[in-house]
């Protein structure tokens, strides 16, 4: 670790100062020797186990950021590799990945001297330095591949211009500053070269279970992909399990990427195909290709799925996911998202995923059950909306007819919406009280998604009700966004990952569609403009008649908020469960969770409003 010392200021015209005025410069010296003190005594770096999470923040991996979490401390610690060190470095999060009203992290240097703080970006963009300064400056040091920083931040400050961080989706942003800057005041947010990286940073802390001897591994991976010359690119590739391949239990997988790629591959999925088809088409190309068979659309079943920054994915002792057998379908398909903005040319990619087995079968199979929304176009969201909320529901009718008397555990979740999802959030409720938040993202984004293990496993007996709520933004939309499977069509639901496998696949709701009906007679009966609700006329197309003012969107939210539901109680065969699901009440909830408060730090030693200065020699001028 480089010493690091009180670099000289700028000579500048003084005045002649008070007594009160040079005391309390006196002092606030004394504290930033203090913080210049501490940061020098401790020591190297860790060790990068004690960091177990890392992702590349750029196209180019100049930038890898390396975290890890401390529930008792309520922090996390950060390690960021800078590989090409030009004249600093924003790091920082935001709501959605904006650089206005961020929270920061700020290196920057004038060349000879380098600075390091914790700042805030108002709503133009401008940086100020905050005034509690809770990004903890604990060591920088060179090393052959380039500069490590080591900073800490609680979860919570209480601080209002600091960002919250919370259980799921994270939006770190970065920019690196290319020419020397004077002041924190002086950097030109939108001159700088920035980019955003989405991450869960607080992982569950859970205790990895051991794995039995005669575990086998079996790699599904696109073999010696060009990776196309264009930003997004999903690519498609079809597996096939051996002829034959009894059936097992997959207790584990996690990520094979290709060395150099880690920047280019976004996420990826394995589906296994329909047992209904006896074969596949064999397949390795674009997934949006017209070269690509229709029969692929029936590989939908998810086998494994991860995102950027994910860890393996371990399933609890007493469970796994079942495939091979009879019933099972032979065929796998890969899907890869490859990012790749700075249109790289000519890179090959053999990435994929490894999956763990064994055949020693474990007491529990693994199930997979969709909650939230019907794919119907009854449930749409008005143009303009800056937060409109949809809910679905799992009524506690489905869940005492379909679940065994000993109930389900949920351990794992994969929440779901298209382009104008921005929240997702699914309760437990029994006996009309909510207990218990089964998954929750307050910063969901549609290009992070990923199958999250839970921190703690939740029990749902039958008779439990599970609602999942979908905030959606529709601000740069002209007109309605109906459900369905289109990417510009919407979405809500939640995968939730449980044992042991019941035949309830899928437990979801929608609007009444004759009380749909009923709300379109009223539209017209109170605007000029008519809606044509005669039987030809589709209900998008009815959507997409409606004049979206104020009365027609508040009469919207109140269906919703009112009219009765058809439920689909569904098997794995999409047949209902029997019963009478059409028209049933909505779930009535007399008792809501309340929302956690944050928890502040204790009130910190003297940590001054000014930055900390690091003696990392002269930086580069080129």
């Amino acid at each position: 670790l480089p010493s690091m010392q009180t670099s000289g200021s700028k000579p500048c015209p003084c005045p002649s100062f008070k007594l009160r005025e040079v005391a309390s410069m006196y002092f606030t010296m004394i504290a930033v020797f203090l913080v210049i003190l501490v940061v020098a005594l401790q020591g190297s770096a860790p060790r990068g186990s004690d960091f177990p999470y890392k992702v590349p923040l750029d196209p180019q991996g100049l930038l890898e950021l390396s975290w890890n979490v401390s529930y008792p401390e309520q922090a996390v610690h950060f390690q960021l590799l800078i590989r090409d060190l030009q004249f600093g470095l924003l790091f920082g999060m935001s709501d959605r990945g904006e650089f206005e009203n961020a929270d920061l992290a700020v290196l920057w240097s004038d060349g000879h001297n380098s600075y390091f703080g914790d700042a805030w970006s108002d709503a133009k963009g401008q940086l100020h330095m905050d005034s509690q300064q809770d990004y903890q400056l604990l060591g920088a040091r060179r090393a052959p591949e380039g500069l490590y920083l080591l900073f800490r931040r609680a979860f919570s400050t209480c601080d209002p211009k600091d960002y919250l961080i919370e259980d799921g989706t994270v939006h770190l942003i970065y920019g690196i500053l290319e020419k020397p800057v004077h002041s924190l005041q002086a950097i030109n947010i939108s001159a700088v070269h920035r980019g955003l990286q989405r991450v869960q940073l607080l992982k569950p802390n859970i205790t990895i279970p051991e794995l039995p001897s005669d575990m086998k591994t079996m790699e599904i991976v696109a073999p010696d992909v060009v990776i196309p010359s264009q930003e997004t690119t999903y690519w498609c590739y079809m597996a096939e399990l051996p002829d034959g391949f009894p059936k097992h239990h997959i207790i584990m997988y996690e990520p094979v990427i290709t060395a150099g790629n880690e920047a280019l591959v976004h996420h990826m999925e394995v589906f296994q195909c329909a047992a209904e088809f006896d074969s596949f088409p064999h397949y390795n190309g674009p997934c949006d290709s017209k070269m690509k068979p229709d029969r692929l659309n029936y590989c939908r079943h998810v086998l494994a799925a991860w995102a950027m920054g994910a860890q393996a994915f371990y399933y609890p002792e007493e469970a796994g996911l079942a495939f091979g057998g009879l019933g099972s379908s032979r065929y796998l398909r890969l899907e890869i998202h490859y990012h790749n903005p700075l249109v790289f040319k000519g890179r090959r990619d053999s990435s994929g995923i490894r999956l763990y087995y064994t055949a020693t079968l474990r007491r529990y199979d693994a199930g997979i059950m969709e909650l939230g929304l019907v794919y119907t176009p009854v449930m749409a969201i008005p143009p303009g909306e800056d937060a409109f909320i949809l809910t679905g529901y799992c009524t506690d009718k489905c869940t005492q007819l379909a679940l065994p008397a000993a109930g389900i555990r949920i351990f794992a979740s994969q929440l779901h919406t298209h382009l104008a999802g921005r929240k997702v959030v699914t309760v437990l409720s029994r006996d009309g009280r909510e207990r218990q938040v089964v998954n929750a993202d307050g910063h969901y984004s549609p290009h992070f998604q990923e199958i999250r293990m839970l921190k703690e496993v939740v029990a749902v007996l039958p008779g439990d009700e599970l609602i999942t709520t979908c905030t959606y933004n529709t601000e740069d939309r002209s007109r309605a966004t109906v459900g369905g499977f289109g990417i510009l069509e919407e979405m809500c639901v939640n995968y939730v990952h449980y044992y042991p496998q019941t035949q309830l696949e899928l437990c979801k709701s929608a609007v009444d569609p004759g009380y749909l009906h009923r709300y379109f007679n009223l539209v017209n009966r109170f605007n000029d403009e008519e809606v044509c609700t005669c039987p030809q006329v589709s209900i998008p197309q009815q959507f997409f008649s409606v004049p979206w003012n104020t009365f027609n969107r508040d009469v919207l939210k109140s269906l919703y908020g009112f009219a009765p539901i058809s439920m689909h109680c569904n098997k794995s065969s999409a047949v209902r469960f029997p019963g009478e699901w059409e028209k049933q009440p909505l779930p009535t909830t007399t008792e809501r969770l309340q929302e956690p408060v944050p928890r502040c730090p204790p009130t910190p030693g003297p940590r001054p409003a000014a930055p900390v200065p690091l003696n990392l020699g002269e930086l580069r001028k080129d």
